[in-house]
């Protein structure tokens, strides 16, 4: 890897397209958003992403990386997810008091494939637990030191991830609002890092960070690749939504885009508008 530096998983931003733009910025690694084992969606990983699975079942995880290895560079276990679709169905930080099925899935992951595997967690009771079960079967391990009740709100627990990373010989990735301002300094305490929200709309925020990757990627540089990467029209509008973030007119930008109902229509509202 070029860079320590990382795209966190994120389910509605990490579209081939973006994770394209993250890894010529400087990414070292760009991860997918959360897939379902189950799911039929047709998934686009030309560009050999890490694919993040998340589930609260083993049922069909043997042959989704089976069907997958060949594409990916790795295989994620998501244990993070503090949704409340995570809450309802039983998955993601909700699934940390079941140790037995978590360490049920991790071993048919380990006995499929061998490509490396990386599970990422949040600071719960079991946290210390699961990284025991963990060490027998991964190679790295995420930690985001905040509760499922926290969400992304107030501050990540530094104090526990540092505790999290002395307990254990695995590589440790910290997450938990890395920016340009603080990366240097967590990695010089962890393995690797990444970097999530702070990504959205802003992949330049790896050449930032690098120094070696390419800059200056805009919303229009998307859509260039989603030309090669066809995206719902929903996601073309997320996407371009998201890349506001850093403009001066973004409220006027986004109350035009909102009324766009095509593509077309979302492209010159773009242009016209810089």
């Amino acid at each position: 890897m070029k860079s320590r530096v990382f795209l966190a998983p994120m389910l509605e931003v990490n579209d081939l397209p973006f994770r394209i733009l993250c890894k010529k910025a400087g990414a070292g690694l760009v991860y997918t958003g959360m897939v379902n084992p189950l799911s039929k969606k047709r998934l686009q990983l030309d560009d050999c992403p890490a694919l993040q699975i998340f589930t609260n079942d083993s049922k069909g995880v043997r042959e989704f990386i089976k069907k997958h290895e060949a594409k990916v560079c790795l295989f994620d276990f998501n244990l993070g997810c503090p949704s409340k679709v995570a809450r309802k169905l039983g998955f993601g930080a909700f699934l940390h008091e079941k140790l037995e099925l978590i360490e049920e899935i991790l071993k048919i992951m380990r006995s499929t494939t061998k490509k490396p595997i990386t599970l990422k967690l949040r600071k719960s009771p079991n946290a210390f637990k699961i990284l025991k079960i963990a060490e027998k079967y991964v190679d790295a391990v995420a930690i985001h030191p905040r509760t499922d009740e926290q969400g992304y709100s107030g501050d990540p627990d530094l104090n526990f991830a540092r505790l999290f990373k002395s307990k254990t010989k695995l590589p440790v990735i910290y997450s938990g609002d890395v920016d340009e301002r603080n990366y240097k300094s967590l990695l010089e305490e962890f393995d690797f890092v990444m970097v999530g929200r702070r990504a959205i709309g802003d992949p330049n925020i790896f050449s930032r960070i690098s120094g070696a990757g390419k800059t200056n990627f805009d919303y229009l540089d998307w859509l260039a690749l989603e030309e090669r990467y066809p995206q719902p029209f929903r996601q073309i509008k997320f996407q371009a939504m998201f890349f506001t973030k850093r403009k001066k007119n973004a409220k006027e930008l986004r109350r035009k885009l909102a009324l766009a109902k095509t593509k077309e229509e979302v492209r010159r509202v773009w242009e016209s508008s810089f």
